[in-house]
């Protein structure tokens, strides 16, 4: 009989992508649910390939603060509830803090972003869940995130 032995971050990392990403039509759902909780009143959702090539997601929400980028896709980081018992009163679609870190896991990623308080705002992209630039861009408030 084999040893218990805790799991490399890679595979939980991939093991959380299959439970949130069953299909493109999941991330699809997942970055949606994102721009509406984001306050977003305009959402623009493109797909090539079904899903499997290509999918950007562009929102007028709300943004993500230049110090939360990174805090974005890091697993069980969440802007939607604080303490145990903020989960007794959730108006969101989604709370855990999952999605992002699963899919950045298992593909590449870039989101543009930029909040109402900000004069530009941040470009970030990772490939395998690992960051590989970060840096400030000009762009409108709200978010555009692409998935390959």
């Amino acid at each position: 009989m084999a040893k218990i032995h805790l799991l490399d971050y890679e595979t939980i990392n991939k093991i959380a992508a299959g439970e949130v990403i069953e299909s493109p039509k999941s991330i699809v759902k997942e970055l949606v649910e994102n721009s509406i909780d984001a306050g977003a009143d305009e959402i623009t959702v493109e797909i090539k390939n079904g899903g499997k090539s290509l999918i950007r997601i562009t929102d007028n929400g709300k943004g993500i603060e230049k110090d939360e980028v990174e805090d974005a896709f890091k697993r069980h980081c969440t802007s939607k509830i604080s303490t145990s018992d903020d989960l007794n009163s959730l108006y969101t679609l989604g709370f855990r803090g999952e999605a992002l870190a699963s899919i950045a896991s298992v593909s590449h990623v870039e989101l543009i972003t930029r909040t109402a308080d900000d004069s530009y705002g941040t470009k970030i992209t990772l490939t395998g869940g690992e960051i590989v630039l970060k840096e400030d861009i000009g762009c409108p408030v709200g978010t555009i995130i692409t998935v390959t």
